[in-house]
């Protein structure tokens, strides 16, 4: 498929644009990257790309968009068959990996952006909740080096892009994440070219967090 066009409306800090550049990274597939400036206003290729949600990432591939990072992911799976697999081949353990990727998105993500953008300190609930699922997380990892084992996968890029963002939890939230193994886990997964090349930096991450949260007039 050395023909194909594809191209990524993307934002650079977005955890989820970051999954979609992953995935095509691992799987050697080229693309072009279209800047969204998400503070101000919407571009109309991502309104007309993506006209129900107008959220990036979209993958417009061959002129056809495709949204929502997780369903993406699958995508690029599966067009690019024939290099690295992302998902496991077998059922049970392909429906384990969209479980624990389903997991990331509701346990952690939309558990951290209540923190994030909450008042200092606050949420003492929410801090609870997302130590605790941390704690699953590890328990899903077990000894294995990656959630797919031995192998780096759907589940690893579906978490990976977080990462970066505990440092932000931890200081609006006034608390502090212990999970070694997740700890261990994303250090093995930072020395993959594919990840260090776009998992976005602690700092830029921070900085964008303050100037958010000024936004909204939460600081």
């Amino acid at each position: 498929m050395g023909n194909d066009e594809v191209v990524l409306v993307d934002f650079d800090l977005s955890m989820f644009c970051v999954r979609v550049k992953i995935a095509l990274a691992e799987k050697g597939v080229e693309f072009e990257s279209r800047k969204e400036d998400l503070v101000n206003t919407k571009s109309e290729l991502l309104l007309q790309m993506n006209p129900v949600y107008k959220m990036v990432p979209v993958l417009i591939h061959n002129g056809k968009p495709i949204s929502e990072s997780l369903i993406i992911v699958e995508y690029i799976d599966e067009v690019w068959r024939d290099r690295t697999p992302l998902l496991p081949t077998d059922p049970y353990q392909r429906a384990q990996a969209r479980f624990w990727a389903d997991f990331v998105d509701h346990k952690v993500h939309e558990i951290g952006k209540r923190i994030w953008t909450g008042k200092i300190g606050e949420h003492e609930e929410d801090k609870k909740e997302l130590v605790e699922n941390l704690k699953q997380l590890e328990e899903a990892l077990g000894d294995m080096p990656y959630f797919g084992g031995h192998t780096f996968g759907f589940v690893d890029i579906a978490l990976i892009p977080f990462y970066k963002w505990f440092s932000s939890f931890e200081k609006i939230g006034n608390f502090k994440l212990h999970c070694p193994k997740i700890t261990a886990w994303a250090n093995r997964c930072l020395v993959r070219e594919s990840v260090s090349k776009y998992v976005s930096d602690e700092k830029d991450v921070n900085d964008f967090v303050l100037s958010y949260r000024k936004l909204i007039g939460m600081d």
